[in-house]
């Protein structure tokens, strides 16, 4: 990469599975500090603003033009699962059956001259109303 330059920023998103709201203040927390030392082990990937909703994940992220987006995510996806389940058992009754904890799917789009549209979108996640009504029923 010495005579390449390059500025491939992608937006990932990918839900829970079952879309299950997982992500209290302790998981969302163990996630962004778990995420911080991806460059530790892929330093040409740089996670550059993560954040959760309930029951989903988004990532403003910078992917080499060497790597997939495909390969990317599904190395995310595997390390997050293995160590959220490692870090919070209750996971494994929400999933039983299964180490899972995504969907199989996920979103990508890339970012071009909108990244601060986006960044402050997953920096907002969950702080917003979404102009939904939660209806309980008695």
């Amino acid at each position: 990469m010495s005579h390449c330059v390059f500025a491939c920023d992608f937006h990932l998103v990918w839900p829970t599975k079952y879309r299950k709201s997982i992500f209290n203040d302790g998981v969302q927390g163990y996630l962004k500090e778990f995420l911080k030392s991806w460059p530790e082990y892929h330093p040409d990937v740089i996670i550059k603003t993560i954040n959760t909703d309930q029951n989903h994940v988004h990532l403003l992220v910078s992917i080499p033009p060497t790597k997939s987006v495909g390969m990317v995510v599904r190395a995310l996806k595997s390390v997050t699962a293995k160590a959220l389940n490692e870090k919070f058992p209750h996971l494994k009754k929400v999933y039983w059956g299964t180490d899972s904890i995504w969907s199989a799917g996920y979103f990508v789009s890339t970012v071009g001259i909108n990244e601060e549209v986006i960044r402050r979108y997953i920096e907002n996640q969950g702080l917003e109303d979404a102009g939904q009504t939660n209806v309980t029923l008695v």
